[in-house]
């Protein structure tokens, strides 16, 4: 900028004396640049066109505005616990984080539609030609601040912004409530303690763990299928998948019922829906099970050749839910992460650090695949008071 040697620089008291249309010609000048065309978008004011535009940026801030506090109120008074359906909240339930992500989305959408309207309308109409500098790596000098200081000035002026007062009481309304939603909705999760259930909390403890039956902790847990109807139940026996062949499964027992009550329906759709419930039940080829190394601690893990991984990828909760028979690996569509199978569900490939948690397995008297226990570390994505 100011660093060219053939331009002269005035000095500073001269600097103090010229007013701000010479800052900025001065400014341009130093700049190389060279303004071919300005012209105001409205030579004369408060003409019913000029008015027209100012309304039509205060309207998309306002629907801003609006968006923003539909999203403050959905998130502060909505039902937003489960739900099943044909219960009275099951429908606000349902549509809770959609009509969230939606509001929000009009609220930041409809701010950028009015910044481009308002550019389009108010900013004045110019063509400029810059030259093109080369770095000389110095800090800016005493002309350059006060030019850029005079050339901003300048344009905020020329943009007609500081006597729009209806644009600038819906901006203030619109960026409010923006703000207002966005802090509200940042500082939510502080509000319910996850750990207030201490050794039973969600994150330490599935459905898996049979203590997680307060009334009955030595209820046995089953292995069951997702036959696409959450209130049906169909147990897994060890002779019902073939070598290499791999099920979803989720945790039943028998306190759950067979959907005879509305408590029970409730518990098996729980039982599906709930987010770490899912379970990669994998049947290795003989040959591939003989070769399988075994986690630590975690050696009789598994049943036979039957191994059971969560489906909640360590790397960030996505569902792991591709299994290749052929090279035994479990594939996590989201991000790509890789897991082997013949070793404890090591992480071989992609984002993800930590081994998928596996679930212990044994057969019960009666011939079903059943939990022998909990998950030995909390599954999914790491967490503050995670240290495994």
């Amino acid at each position: 900028m100011s660093g060219s040697n053939d331009k002269d620089l005035p000095s500073q008291d001269e600097l103090d004396q010229m007013s701000k249309e010479e800052l900025v010609t001065l400014g341009t000048n130093l700049d190389g640049v060279e303004i071919i065309h300005r012209a105001d978008r409205y030579p004369e004011p408060g003409t019913g066109v000029e008015k027209r535009a100012e309304r039509q940026v205060a309207i998309w801030l306002t629907v801003s505005g609006i968006s923003a506090l539909a999203c403050f109120v959905i998130f502060i008074w909505n039902h937003w616990e489960f739900a099943l359906p044909g219960s009275d909240n099951y429908w606000r339930y349902t549509l809770n984080t959609p009509l969230l992500g939606i509001t929000f989305g009009v609220s930041i959408l409809a701010i950028g539609i009015a910044m481009v309207v308002f550019t389009k309308k108010f900013t004045p109409a110019e063509i400029s030609v810059q030259d093109r500098h080369d770095g000389e790596g110095a800090g800016s000098s005493e002309v350059d601040r006060k030019t850029i200081g005079a050339e901003l000035s300048d344009s905020l002026e020329s943009s007609t912004l500081p006597r729009r007062k209806m644009i600038i009481g819906s901006g203030l309304f619109a960026f409010g409530s923006l703000a207002l939603t966005g802090v509200v909705a940042g500082l939510g999760g502080f509000i319910k303690n996850p750990w207030a259930d201490g050794k039973r909390s969600p994150l330490w403890m599935t459905h898996w763990a049979p203590e997680y039956n307060e009334a009955d902790p030595t209820e046995t847990v089953f292995l069951r299928r997702d036959t696409g109807n959450p209130y049906q139940v169909t147990l897994v026996r060890p002779e019902d998948l073939d070598a290499g062949g791999m099920e979803t499964v989720f945790p039943w027992r028998v306190s759950d019922g067979l959907g005879e009550t509305e408590h029970s329906r409730h518990l098996l759709l729980e039982g599906v829906r709930y987010v770490s419930n899912p379970v990669m039940l994998i049947r290795l080829r003989p040959e591939d099970a003989a070769r399988a190394t075994k986690r630590k601690g975690q050696e009789n893990f598994n049943y036979g050749d039957y191994f059971a991984y969560t489906k909640v990828c360590s790397h960030l909760g996505c569902p792991t839910s591709l299994y290749e028979q052929r090279t035994n690996r479990i594939l996590c569509p989201c991000h790509q992460s890789q897991f082997d199978a013949l070793e404890y569900g090591k992480p071989i490939f992609g984002p993800a650090a930590r081994a998928l948690a596996q679930l212990p397995l044994t057969v019960n008297d009666q011939g079903y695949l059943v939990a022998a226990g909990d998950f030995a570390e909390p599954v999914g994505p790491a967490f503050w008071e995670r240290r495994s």
